[in-house]
């Protein structure tokens, strides 16, 4: 099979195709023929080695991505039936990626409890543009345990991890807060959020001049770290996506979140589908480019700005038709 890689840390650049062997389910696992792949910005810390130790001692090429939507195409033993997974399913599926393991290939085996159903009548595009960021915004708002009513500020609300965060905590009937650009308020607001603050350096003290005495919670999408911390009230939390090195202080608890963990949390990975299929959580698809672009993909996250997700589509082919798939992806240009 083809897959994009990379043997290199660096720049766009360094991802090109490369020959990788097919891969075969194991008990508990599926395959996965993928026909799309997100882009994501755990996507660039890989490429440019902020994650390095985690590839620590496997050789290259090392393979981005964590989320994928295709068509299972073929099934292992000992399968377990709750799961309810056979061959010819479109699904959704979180990627723990590792080594030459990663969802930016024609084929991706997972464990069956990291594979759902697509949302109802979601292109493969849409189906996977939404798992990894909304996971992540769920690990997040279970590790805060908020009660009904209680105020939670969520900074970089226009992004993606920020959005579901937004319509997560709307949905658990939070008080929601939101820091964003001015050019975002309509975008903010359709995440549920009751009220928004315009980023910038008094954004934390205009936080508490709304909210006195400070938020329950913050959770950082924009990785503000100790500049929001004065938003946040004495005993409160903040939630952080990256490592924060930062001491709080005022009895704040800090919660530093991994979604890697809920690589195989198929109960929340269903219910995640299940809440875009009844409206609560969108699929934000952005710019959507053929794989062999993957290049193009990742300076374009790079150059900052994003809203919604970039997506890669991958070639949809007969498992016999080798050649034809991998000249596919080797030419952007067919």
């Amino acid at each position: 099979m083809k897959a994009i890689a990379l043997e290199t840390y660096g720049g766009p650049d360094v991802l090109h195709p490369v020959d990788l062997p097919d891969p075969h389910p194991g008990p508990g696992q599926v395959r996965v023929q993928v026909h799309a792949a997100a882009v994501a910005p755990v996507d660039t810390m890989l490429r440019t080695g902020l994650l390095a130790e985690m590839n620590a001692g496997l050789h290259p090429p090392f393979v981005p991505g964590m989320e994928v939507a295709g068509v299972v195409d073929e099934v292992g033993d000992d399968i377990d039936p709750a799961l309810a997974v056979e061959a010819g399913q479109k699904v959704v599926g979180f990627v723990d990626n590792l080594g030459a393991h990663g969802g930016y290939s024609d084929y991706v085996v997972l464990p069956a409890a990291s594979v759902t159903r697509i949302p109802e009548g979601a292109s493969a595009p849409e189906a996977a543009s939404f798992i990894n960021n909304s996971m992540t915004a769920l690990n997040a708002l279970e590790a805060l345990h908020l009660p009904t009513g209680a105020t939670l500020l969520v900074t970089g609300a226009a992004g993606s991890v920020g959005g579901y965060l937004a319509q997560l905590a709307h949905h658990a009937g939070l008080r929601v807060i939101t820091i964003a650009g001015s050019g975002d308020d309509d975008l903010v607001r359709s995440f549920g959020a009751d009220q928004i603050v315009h980023r910038g350096p008094d954004a934390a003290r205009e936080v508490v001049a709304r909210v006195p005495g400070g938020v329950d919670a913050v959770a950082d999408a924009a990785l503000l770290g100790d500049d929001i911390v004065g938003a946040i009230r004495d005993g409160g939390q903040l939630a952080t996506f990256r490592p924060y090195h930062g001491d709080p202080g005022r009895g704040i608890r800090v919660h530093g979140l991994n979604v890697r963990q809920r690589a195989t949390d198929h109960p929340a990975i269903t219910h995640l589908r299940d809440l875009v299929n009844e409206g609560v959580l969108s699929m934000r698809v952005g710019t959507v480019l053929p794989a062999a672009e993957a290049p193009e993909a990742h300076r374009l996250l790079d150059a900052g700005g994003v809203r919604d997700r970039i997506i890669l589509e991958f070639p949809v082919h007969e498992p016999s038709d080798e050649r034809t798939t991998h000249e596919t992806l080797a030419d952007p240009t067919h």
